[in-house]
């Protein structure tokens, strides 16, 4: 039986708990030299949380530093400052 069909990776959404295609989402990346990042292409080296294009995601996941949990690393308010503002751009759905 011939698989035409690619699986598309998924992860789950640090703020709301729900799994979406990766694409979809919004990577943030610790870098190897300890930067807190938003990775738009997907494809920066280091550990990555992802967050869906949600205001409330975002603001649950911030409340709760499930980013810092998941990254193992403070977060500055420039980042989420950044990530508010790559909703923004994005038109957020929350």
């Amino acid at each position: 039986m011939p698989q035409d069909k690619k699986k598309i990776p998924e992860r789950k959404c640090v703020g709301c708990g729900n799994a979406f295609p990766k694409r979809e989402l919004i990577r943030v990346v610790k870098t190897p030299e300890g930067r807190v990042e938003l990775d738009t292409v997907g494809k920066k080296s280091g550990r990555g949380a992802y967050l869906c294009h949600s205001t409330e995601c975002l603001n649950k996941a911030r409340k709760a530093k499930r980013l810092e949990r998941g990254l193992d690393i403070s977060i500055s308010q420039d980042i989420y400052d950044a990530l508010e503002a790559e909703l923004k751009k994005n038109g957020s759905q929350g």
